[in-house]
């Protein structure tokens, strides 16, 4: 039977499982690993932790893009520790400033037809040069660092067909809105979406990225475009045309599923306060005034969007009212900028150009006054994510963004003004200056000790039952931005899980901390596609540290639900999601026969407080229950050893 190109990489990285049935638990081989100073960190004491020595893969990298501002010592302590121990143990550190992981990534390692494992989210940016590209909690990866698999379900593989061709002020940002609108931040989980048709031809690696990026907002496993004569070309920019193939579905490919865009039909969108898919054109919010735009981030940081806004800006000035930032996604890009006068354009229009950073996407500088509105190119713009907890983000292209700095409102592109038209430069600058690669002497480098470095605590064994209360009652699309925040504050304790569990739900409930770790631990109660957004796996880590054994919730996102395994935490689903209603704040629950009920994928709950039954799922494979009831990953890694 022909298959299609994720099925292809699938058959080709497949360890172990049905590569071939949809929701079959499969094993595959990570030839690549990425991580990130946020979620990173916690993933080397993990490979530390359970004995591993150097790094399995050929290519796994580092970034030092989320705290590289270093607004407290710790940050700074902690990027020290971070070169060292990468040094040690095998791992390429990208040093702050050098760009955010997925831009940097995608411009040096990126290699069409291997697959990629990261600690965050947006992994699946590489699949836009034909890569098999995943996010997973933390622990996960330090397994596939140590040798071990990726282990996830097989999604469903659906075709994204394209045709036509976006026309002037359409951009690429608007084709992944366009999706959200269509399908919401649920209509991707537990899919891949692969690109084929006429249309992809007209997309460039940059725009692709910023698709399989935002894939992510969908609740996308992953993203995938075949890497054909645009990816070659863009390899040969990036000075990289020997790790170039090319790859592609066979003819006739058969999908779980098909979806038709037509980017000839695309119009300009923008994404409203304060969930990714509340998506809807720029003209029916055309005029509302804003004080702050932003043009950056993986999703919108590459050359060719820097330079788009730039164009737009040259020879106008940023509105009186208005902040504008620009900051790109990789050093290289940065550079390359610099050279062809895009940067000196922004600064003549009176926009601060900031370094090559996550920055603002996660809160970490930037934060909107209250009150305002923030437009912004990012990915995502859950409440609160810009660092304030009350704001007001919207989601938009580069081009828009551009526009609305000019005017001081929301400003729909106009018909009869000619559109930016940026040509990537002949060859990118590939010095490696950013980079700083694994010691030739391992064994004399001396990892840095702090009293903010500490070690994993590992979970606790389940019992016959478990009682507690329900903790805290949150309603649908929680992120685990809302679970623990991203802000400088807390990511100054990544590397210290004691520390962090007391920003858990801070923002929202600033007493939790102290109360769960007062009633001992006990259940949080969610509602629909809770724990989507970012893969931190310190949502689940951190509440195992305050006592928490279970989330009951109406349904979980991937990451996080795997996430929750990891750790020792069940995740329970509302067999009835109309008991959700009849749930409170302080009732207590009881779970009985927990591991019967896990063997038979449901359980018996009692709510003692107001004397009813009902019943929760938990649908597990024999490996996630065996995880479960050992405590998590490292217990049960332990208690194997």
């Amino acid at each position: 039977m022909a298959k299609s190109l994720a099925q292809l990489l699938i058959d080709e990285h497949l360890v172990s499982g049905d590569g071939g049935r949809v929701g079959a638990e499969i094993e595959i081989r990570a030839d690549q690993v990425l991580l990130q100073d946020a979620s990173g960190p916690m993933a080397l004491l993990q490979f530390e932790a359970m004995g591993m020595t150097r790094v399995a893969q050929k290519t796994a990298v580092m970034y030092a893009d989320h705290q590289t501002l270093q607004m407290d010592y710790l940050h700074t302590e902690g990027h020290r520790f971070l070169l060292g121990f990468c040094q040690k143990y095998g791992i390429h550190f990208s040093k702050p400033g050098n760009g955010i992981c997925h831009n940097v990534h995608l411009e040096t390692y990126a290699v069409p037809g291997e697959s990629l494992a990261g600690t965050d989210s947006h992994t699946p940016q590489a699949g836009a040069a034909g890569m098999l590209a995943i996010g997973a909690g933390g622990i996960d990866v330090a397994v596939a660092m140590g040798g071990g698999t990726l282990i996830l379900p097989r999604p469903e593989i659906i075709e994204v067909h394209l045709s036509g061709k976006l026309g002037p002020w359409r951009s690429a940002k608007d084709v992944i809105l366009e999706l959200l609108r269509r399908l919401t931040g649920q209509g991707g989980v537990g899919k891949l979406f692969e690109y084929t048709g006429p249309g992809v031809e007209t997309l460039s690696v940059p725009e692709r990225s910023t698709i399989a990026n935002m894939g992510t907002e969908l609740g996308l496993t992953s993203s995938l475009f075949p890497s054909d004569e645009r990816t070659w070309e863009f390899f040969g920019r990036m000075n990289r045309p020997g790790d170039w193939r090319a790859l592609s579905a066979d003819r006739d490919a058969a999908y779980d599923g098909r979806i038709e865009l037509d980017l000839s039909r695309i119009e300009p969108l923008i994404a409203l306060p304060s969930n990714p898919d509340k998506v809807v054109p720029v003209s029916e919010v055309a005029g509302t005034p804003i004080e702050q735009v932003i043009a950056g981030s993986c999703t919108n940081g590459s050359y060719t969007d820097i330079a788009s806004f730039a164009q737009i800006m040259r020879g106008r000035k940023v509105a009186p009212g208005v902040d504008a930032i620009v900051f790109p996604g990789s050093r290289q890009a940065f550079e390359e900028l610099a050279r062809e006068g895009h940067i000196a354009d922004l600064l003549a229009a009176g926009v601060l150009v900031s370094e090559a950073t996550c920055g603002s996407c996660p809160g970490y500088g930037h934060i909107p006054a209250p009150g305002t509105k923030s437009l912004r190119t990012f990915s995502r713009n859950f409440k609160g994510r810009s660092g304030l907890t009350e704001d007001a983000v919207y989601i938009c292209g580069t081009e828009t963004a551009a526009l609305s700095a000019i005017h001081g409102v929301i400003t729909a592109p106009p018909g009869d003004l000619k559109p930016p038209e940026v040509l990537l430069p002949h060859r990118f600058a590939a010095d490696g200056a950013g980079i700083v690669p694994p010691s030739a002497e391992p064994d004399r480098i001396e990892l840095l000790q702090s009293p903010n470095i500490v070690p994993i605590p590992a979970g606790e064994p389940f019992g016959d039952a478990y009682e507690g209360e329900i903790l805290i009652k949150l309603g649908d699309s929680v992120s685990t931005d809302t679970i623990i925040p991203a802000g400088v504050e807390a990511i100054t304790y990544r590397t210290n899980a004691p520390a962090l569990s007391e920003f858990l739900f801070r923002r929202i409930d600033p007493e939790f901390a102290g109360r769960a770790r007062a009633a001992g631990g006990g259940i949080i109660l969610g509602g629909d596609l809770y724990g989507q957004g970012s893969a931190r796996e310190q949502a689940a880590l951190c509440p195992m540290c305050l006592g928490v054994r279970a989330v009951v919730a109406k349904s979980f996102a991937r990451i996080h639900r795997a996430n929750l395994i990891n750790w020792g935490i069940l995740p329970l689903e509302l067999a009835d999601p109309g008991e959700w209603d009849r749930l409170e704040q302080g009732h207590r629950l009881r779970l009985s026969g927990i591991p019967e009920g896990l063997s038979q994928n449901r359980l018996a709950v009692e709510n003692r407080t107001i004397g009813s039954r009902f019943e929760v799922t938990c649908a597990l494979t024999a490996r996630e229950r065996s995880i479960l009831l050992a405590g998590g990953v490292l217990a049960h890694t332990k208690a194997r050893a």
